[in-house]
């Protein structure tokens, strides 16, 4: 499966995230680098996107040798980098795209800039199956504190299916939810580990992906990425100074 992101330094999210959930889970990734970063696992600090059109001859080479069952985007570096991809997703409607839109760093520094936010709402999520956002990231993109209303917004302009993320909350339970065109969203929930963790997003975006990618439905997909992450959580690194990272390595039996 294809995955697309930019590099964290720390190995705790970013490409490294995503290459170790999707092989945990028995799927094979294709990476390819949108953005290198400066950052530990406390906070980025600064971010340089990669030349786009050696992203598009990075796309056009790997997809004329393999086949490509899903798609997992996270930090894509620049809006000229939304627009290749964009131009390269139009070619596989049929490809399951997971869009985790990667806005901050837990420490608050910026992964994405306005004209990026643009370009993911505008021509990216209309092509995605799913877009994972955090509460912070769906308020923004949604434009709205209440999550309802910003999720159909989003919904509303082109987005098949919100799953909102609740590792940022507090409470006993951590609750995720999924939105899409039902009437009434679906939630899971899912005992809370205290603390926060570097690259949990970037992990359950991809497990999505890599089950989607072996024909799970869009549910068992969430189901199986969830019990994953909590895995990985219940073992996870002191890797650094900052946020202790999610040990993606552990095997996974299903």
């Amino acid at each position: 499966m294809l995955v697309l992101s930019g590099l964290d330094p720390s190995g705790g999210a970013g490409i490294q995230a995503d290459i170790q959930a999707i092989t945990s889970l028995g799927c094979h990734p294709l990476p390819i680098l949108t953005c290198l970063t400066v950052q530990d696992t406390r906070n980025v600090y600064s971010a340089e996107a990669i030349d786009p059109e050696l992203i598009r001859k990075q796309l056009d080479c790997i997809a004329g040798d393999a086949p490509i069952h899903a798609v997992k985007t996270g930090a894509l570096g620049s809006a000229a980098v939304v627009d290749v991809l964009v131009e390269f997703l139009g070619k596989y409607p049929d490809v399951p795209v997971i869009t985790d839109p990667v806005i901050k760093a837990a420490g608050g520094g910026d992964l994405a800039d306005e004209n990026i936010l643009a370009s993911m709402k505008e021509r990216l999520f209309p092509l995605a199956e799913m877009i994972t956002p955090n509460g912070l990231e769906l308020a923004l993109l949604g434009e709205s504190d209440d999550p309802d209303e910003a999720a159909a917004r989003l919904i509303a302009n082109g987005c098949a299916s919100v799953l909102v993320t609740g590792g940022h909350g507090t409470g006993i339970h951590l609750t995720n939810t999924l939105y899409n065109h039902l009437s009434t969203p679906m939630s899971w929930d899912i005992e809370r580990i205290g603390g926060e963790y570097h690259g949990t997003g970037c992990t359950l975006a991809a497990a999505i992906a890599a089950g989607r990618a072996q024909g799970l439905s869009a549910r068992a997909a969430i189901s199986q990425a969830q019990n994953y992450v909590h895995r990985t959580i219940l073992h996870a690194l002191e890797v650094g100074k900052g946020q202790p990272v999610p040990d993606r390595g552990i095997l996974w039996e299903r």
